[in-house]
């Protein structure tokens, strides 16, 4: 474990050092972007939307009955922000871009097409890896704002209409209004991107370690995505604990 994390390190460290590159390889950064933003748009919504409504869903009732139905938009808000928001979305990229990284390095590792780049004098970490830790550092903080503010409408939806909340839009904003500040969607954003970081990392690092046919490639995009929600959800205590004591 502790080799695989400094191996990993290694990596990031090769990645920084490609960064001044970029711009050679922006075509294939930008068909990246493409495919993780864009292509993850709806999925986002769908998502983000039902996790919104089901908070408000199982807190109104509790809140209504204690007299405090009108705090229920700054509850969702809070709770999309901080936490649901970049969690999910992570969790969301880790298993639907993440896996794809990790295959298709694995495949290109297998089939000896990385030693092919080697051999012609080009760096797969600036050629592969650097393009695909750049896309995914940016769109998923967009996807996280994106997130939240789908999550927020989702939850007015439900205390809107269920009679048990009975909470009006215009209620259930203002009081998201007060509750939530700017410094909240920022602590949303910056967990987004570590997470971004180490999904980038766990799954191109696993995939560049490939061996053993189409069979390890499957193996690899299991430990891949497992690797990366595991390390997400350790992450988001100790980044909590730290933007917590920020406050």
């Amino acid at each position: 474990m502790f080799q695989s994390i400094g191996e990993a390190l290694v990596l990031m460290w090769d990645v920084i050092k490609s960064l001044p590159h970029l711009w050679r390889q922006r075509d294939k950064a930008l068909d990246q972007l493409f495919e993780i933003g864009n292509g993850s748009l709806l999925m986002a919504g769908i998502l983000s939307i039902f996790i919104g409504g089901v908070l408000a869903l199982q807190t109104g009732p509790v809140m209504a009955e204690r007299g405090l139905s009108s705090a229920i938009g700054g509850l969702v808000g809070l709770s999309m922000c901080k936490e649901l928001g970049p969690v999910m979305m992570a969790i969301l990229i880790a298993g639907r871009i993440g896996s794809a990284m990790s295959a298709e390095i694995g495949s290109m590792r297998v089939y000896q097409e990385i030693d092919a780049l080697r051999a012609m004098d080009i760096s797969p970490i600036k050629y592969l890896v650097m393009p695909r830790m750049v896309a995914i550092s940016v769109a998923l903080p967009f996807l996280v704002v994106f997130s939240i503010l789908v999550g927020w409408m989702g939850g007015a939806l439900v205390a809107y209409s269920n009679p048990q909340i009975d909470v009006s839009f215009t209620t259930y904003f203002n009081n998201l209004k007060d509750v939530v500040d700017f410094g909240d969607v920022l602590n949303g954003i910056f967990k987004s991107f570590i997470f971004a970081i180490v999904i980038g990392l766990v799954c191109c690092h696993q995939g560049l370690q490939t061996i053993g046919g189409p069979r390890g490639v499957g193996r690899t995009v299991t430990k891949a995505v497992v690797n990366s929600i595991v390390m997400i959800l350790i992450l988001d205590y100790f980044l909590t604990r730290i933007l917590l004591t920020l406050e």
